[in-house]
């Protein structure tokens, strides 16, 4: 590698590391976070750690067998199926896990988005929708 790549490399890291927060780089500072959190909310901070990190990584879990079969011709044959229902089911633990962390009643989650989609696209999907949303659309 040359020396103005790793200078490039060495400069970026620092940036970086400037640009992070500290609960990202101290575990004292992320214990002090989570503790602040199951204080001074409902939020059950390793309950909602262990959702996040399980619905991101199983989510990839089922892109990864979805990207196989569009992009590199693995079938969609009854075992890739069931692999991509399995991750489903994971996703599924997570979610409901996530809604626990949050005392979340999961039927008023799926409610309240199907009255948010509700809301932004009436009967039928449209782009325009999509991708112009009224204030407030999150």
């Amino acid at each position: 590698m040359s020396k103005e790549v790793k200078e490039f490399f060495s400069t970026y890291s620092d940036f970086v590391t400037k640009v992070t927060s500290e609960p990202s780089l101290d575990l004292e500072a992320l214990r002090e976070s989570l503790q602040d959190i199951e204080k001074n909310s409902p939020v059950k901070s390793a309950r909602l750690l262990t959702a996040a990190l399980g619905l991101g990584s199983e989510s990839g879990e089922f892109v990864e067998i979805v990207k196989k079969m569009f992009l590199q011709g693995k079938p969609p044959s009854e075992e890739n199926i069931f692999h991509m229902k399995r991750e489903l089911g994971d996703i599924m633990w997570y979610w409901v896990t996530a809604c626990a962390a949050l005392d979340l009643d999961p039927y008023e989650v799926i409610s309240e988005n199907q009255k948010k989609l509700e809301a932004r696209y009436g009967e039928k999907f449209e782009i325009d929708r999509s991708e112009v949303r009224k204030e407030g659309d999150l």
